[in-house]
């Protein structure tokens, strides 16, 4: 796993023994190797991933960035003792000095996205004595499931269309990734077992974004599935045909991260 750089808190100000607020933290939540917390702090809940993905916000009317890898998520509860105000200048000076970019700062509002090399962190620091860490540390994809020729033949006949699992591309790009490689195996294995089948490979979009971005980035999705298929099978290059469906035809909804997963997709369709 890809280890994160560390930064801890200098404060002169505040002395608060660290060790009596680590009994009540929840049960298996323990602070991040990156960043010490917030003296007298608690941890209220913690979430930890070695397969993930997260939004990070970007700021100034950016779309988000998508960054996918071992991710951790932390909630503390800081003493009533402390302002928000100094919490907030107490971590984003840590992280400053340690020498992470930041990439949006929303000032005293209290929310900022850093990076440094692979590493993302989203920090909001909250009213109400609490703030929230979120931290992506980029790794390689990994897919467990992929498309398999007998369901995607099955769907086809019965519904005209089936959803092609396992091809991954990186966020904002058109390139498949060689990860995608027992998939399109799959999909290479429906054409030889049906000889006379024709399809359209559609790509699909969630909403986040631009319409035309979106629309344009599913348009080289799924010509670039097809160069893929071809590849793998010259035969098939007259049975295929490349569109792009952008954000609308979603099979989910988009309000939520996993329906915004569902819906970027590629799909073969029966011509």
């Amino acid at each position: 796993m890809r280890s994160f750089p560390c930064v801890f808190f200098c404060l002169a100000t505040l002395v608060i023994p660290v060790c009596a607020a680590q009994d009540h933290d929840a049960d298996g939540c323990k602070d991040s190797p990156i960043v010490t917390r917030f003296p007298g702090s608690i941890i209220r809940s913690c979430k930890e991933l070695d397969d993930n993905a997260f939004d990070f916000n970007m700021g100034n009317g950016k779309a988000t960035k998508r960054i996918e890898g071992k991710y951790l998520e932390l909630h503390y509860r800081y003493p009533e003792t402390a302002s928000k105000a100094q919490v907030l200048r107490n971590i984003h000076t840590a992280i400053k000095n340690a020498g992470y970019v930041f990439d949006y700062d929303s000032g005293d509002y209290g929310d900022f996205t850093v990076h440094m090399g692979k590493t993302w962190i989203f920090f909001q620091i909250n009213s109400g004595n609490s703030y929230d860490e979120t931290f992506v540390a980029e790794t390689a994809l990994t897919q467990d499931v992929v498309a398999n020729a007998a369901e995607m033949s099955s769907g086809i006949n019965s519904t005209g269309h089936a959803v092609v699992n396992g091809i991954l591309f990186d966020t904002g790009k058109a390139d498949v990734k060689p990860e995608s490689g027992p998939a399109l195996d799959q999909v290479v294995k429906l054409l030889q077992q049906n000889a006379s089948i024709k399809l359209y490979v559609v790509g699909h979009t969630d909403n986040v974004g631009g319409l035309a971005a979106n629309l344009d980035l599913s348009k080289r999705r799924a010509a670039a599935v097809v160069q893929a298929i071809v590849a793998k099978y010259p035969a098939a290059a007259a049975r295929l045909a490349s569109f792009g469906a952008g954000p609308y035809a979603p099979i989910s909804s988009n309000d939520s991260e996993d329906g915004r997963a569902l819906n970027r997709r590629v799909e073969l369709v029966k011509q």
